[in-house]
């Protein structure tokens, strides 16, 4: 479904990703893996174009590389970015209403697929999203995303200070996400959820791709671990 080869991203004249190259496929959880700074943020913003780049993005045999963001959302990948970028003074239905594209008809997600999902939702329903915890807005954030039923979702360190009963539940959701055809990038620290729930793994390392392989093979791999991804 995703397509990327030789992607050079810059921020100014910041030269920030050398030449990645990378795929997923459909209904495939890939995490991308990495220290902070090695690129995995950047590399999820040249997708949905919100930085410059060059090279190739192609999005089910169609080059988008260059198309602005909305019009990228609008041909089925969804962002959720790290920053949790949910809509204070509105409630969380209103937050929700508003990750609709068009009516919401023929979707595979709707409001009450969310409040199944993640139970603390319906009982907010009516609060404002500024006022809630960091683990219920990064349940709105997810869920908001989901409900314009994107194909592909980009996810950039979803479990980052949760408590450990909420990093559970972003698990299970990633997981069902999967059962119901959606391809999943994950970007992450913590290799626990990740090796766990991907089907593959990518290491990031100077805006490089330094390791593909399935999470066992990433496991065996000492040096990879130790270089690029441990403290």
């Amino acid at each position: 479904m995703l397509d990327i080869s030789n992607l050079h991203a810059y921020y100014g004249k910041s030269h920030v990703l050398h030449g990645v190259n990378m795929q997923v496929g459909q209904g495939e959880i890939v995490a991308l893996l990495g220290r902070n700074g090695s690129g995995r943020s950047t590399t999820a913003k040249a997708i949905m174009g919100l930085v410059d780049c060059s090279g190739s993005i192609r999005w089910k045999g169609q080059d988008i590389q260059g198309r602005k963001p909305f019009e990228v959302a609008h041909l089925g990948l969804g962002y959720v970015p790290e920053n949790r970028d949910i809509f204070p003074k509105l409630t969380v239905h209103q937050n929700l209403l508003l990750g609709q594209k068009g009516t919401g008809k023929g979707s595979r997600w709707g409001f009450d697929d969310m409040y199944a999902m993640f139970p603390r939702l319906k009982e907010r329903e009516h609060t404002e999203a500024g006022v809630m915890s960091g683990g219920e807005q990064q349940m709105l954030t997810l869920c908001r995303t989901l409900m314009g039923d994107p194909d592909l979702i980009i996810i950039d360190e979803p479990t980052e200070g949760l408590a450990p009963k909420i990093v559970e539940l972003v698990g299970q959701y990633l997981q069902t996400l999967k059962t119901r055809g959606v391809s999943v990038l994950l970007i992450e620290q913590k290799l626990t959820i990740a090796m766990r729930i991907s089907d593959r793994a990518l290491v990031m390392g100077h805006g490089s791709i330094v390791f593909q392989g399935t999470p066992e093979e990433l496991k065996a791999d000492a040096y990879t671990r130790k270089e690029w991804l441990e403290v």
